[in-house]
C-alpha cells in the first residue's frame, strides 16, 4: 500500500501540529506536514497542502471549522479527523506526545 500524507492543523503551528510533525515524521507508512490555520502562522495552511493531504488532523473543531471555510473549493472529500487536543501544552511537552500518541493510535497504519 503506498504511503499515506497526513497534515497537522492548529492555529499558529508553533506548539500542537509541529509536535505531531515531529513524532510522527518516522513513522513508517506515512508522510507527515504542520500547517497553521491563522494568516501569521510558521506555515500558513495552504490550498496545496490542503491538496498534499490524504487525511487533515485538526486540534480542535474550530481548525475544522477555518480550514472547511477558507479552504472549502479543496478540501472537498478530504477526511478531516478533530484530535480535541487544547492549546495548553509546549511544543514537545511530554504530555502533549502521550495525548498525541494516544489519539493517533486508531489512525497509524500497522506495520
Amino acid at each position: 500500500m503506498a504511503d499515506r500524507n497526513y497534515l497537522f492543523v492548529c492555529s499558529q503551528n508553533k506548539l500542537r501540529s509541529p509536535t505531531a510533525e515531529h513524532i510522527f515524521a518516522d513513522y513508517p507508512g506515512i508522510h507527515v506536514l504542520s500547517a497553521g490555520t491563522n494568516r501569521d502562522a510558521e506555515t500558513p495552511l495552504s490550498d496545496e497542502l490542503v491538496e498534499w493531504a490524504d487525511i487533515i488532523f485538526a486540534m480542535e473543531r474550530t481548525h475544522r471549522s477555518k480550514l472547511r471555510t477558507k479552504h472549502r473549493t479543496v478540501v472537498k472529500d478530504t477526511r478531516v479527523i478533530v484530535l480535541d487536543i487544547p492549546d495548553e501544552y509546549d511544543f514537545m511537552d511530554e504530555a502533549l506526545v502521550r495525548l498525541l500518541k494516544a489519539r493517533m493510535r486508531k489512525w497509524l497504519p500497522t506495520h
